[in-house]
């Protein structure tokens, strides 16, 4: 296969994928008004953890995973568990372009932590570039202003703790599968949900709460049939999820195939504007262009900076 076709094959699994866990948003909104949070945390867990297992097998595995960096993994598992459930409470709250538009606040966050925590150099131009994206976000989350939304800071939350998730990934990569970091990463989800579980039971409802807050204390109800699938779905759309992005980035070049993963905000306005009738403000519109501009300068400096770092030295061996 050439390396054209495999990059557009690759592509293709990358836009799927995108498809595939836009349908977690459509759901959780969709029965966000009705359940509470952890209630869809845990039997997304129960439906996913049998698959990662599957996914072990696959990689010609035998026996259960194990991982010789379990406080690592442990720590992965956290930040993914609190990524994954700040984000759904801010889906409760927010339209779905707004949620989106955040996100691509991702590789500011990422480039942020790289410096304050593994102490990685970062030139001007790309602090310039953080300062816009930035910018951007403050566009969309609007502080101080009457339409802010508290959902906005826990989607913010989010991605900080998906950036902490990627930051902690690159340091499992050596070492453990992805399969492997995928049964961890479950695992923690399901044992985190259960304890905190109890909490918000004790709590229980909260009269008149902002939506992102009563949809972590709403009382837990037995789901109607099709809710119970619903939720269900939302691990095997992990697992798709989860596949045809190994799959993307194991056919496609990283650089080339990482700026598709924008499309990810007309994907969430379609669902939208299909489902809910929202149409995202010119605020909104303004503040994605910003981070999205941005989020791809900086995939650019990191495509510049690995061309650079794999050039032949002059003089070197040939």
């Amino acid at each position: 296969m050439t390396k054209t076709s495999s990059n557009v094959k690759g592509i293709s699994y990358l836009i799927l994928a995108m498809l595939i866990i836009s349908l977690q948003s459509i759901a959780v909104k969709w029965l966000g008004g009705s359940y509470p949070v952890l209630e869809m945390v845990v039997l997304r867990s129960l439906v996913a953890l049998p698959f990662t297992l599957l996914f072990f097998r696959l990689e010609g595995n035998r026996g259960r995973p194990t991982t010789k960096q379990f406080k690592l993994e442990f720590a992965r598992g956290m930040f993914l568990f609190l990524s994954y459930t700040t984000f759904m409470m801010g889906l409760a709250a927010l339209p779905l372009a707004e949620v989106e538009a955040i996100r691509f606040s991702g590789p500011l966050m990422i480039t942020i932590l790289s410096v304050f925590v593994l102490g990685e150099r970062v030139e001007a131009s790309r602090w310039l570039a953080l300062l816009v994206g930035l910018l951007g976000v403050l566009l969309i989350v609007r502080p101080g202003s009457a339409t802010f939304n508290l959902g906005s800071i826990f989607i913010l939350i989010s991605v900080l703790f998906y950036a902490l998730t990627v930051m902690s990934t690159r340091q499992l990569q050596a070492t453990d599968s992805s399969a492997t970091m995928a049964y961890y990463s479950s695992l923690v989800y399901l044992a985190a949900a259960l304890i905190v579980v109890p909490l918000t039971i004790v709590i229980g409802d909260i009269p008149d709460a902002q939506p992102s807050i009563a949809f972590l204390f709403r009382d837990w109800t037995m789901p109607t049939l099709l809710d119970g699938i619903i939720m269900c779905g939302l691990g095997l759309v992990w697992a798709g999820w989860t596949y045809f992005m190994a799959r993307a980035y194991s056919l496609a070049q990283a650089s080339v195939a990482a700026p598709f993963e924008y499309l990810s905000l007309p994907i969430s306005v379609m669902w939208g504007f299909v489902v809910w009738r929202e149409i995202p403000t010119v605020m909104t519109w303004a503040g994605a262009a910003l981070t999205l501009l941005s989020g791809m300068f900086i995939l650019y400096l990191d495509r510049k900076a690995r061309q650079n770092s794999t050039a032949p030295v002059p003089g070197g061996p040939g």
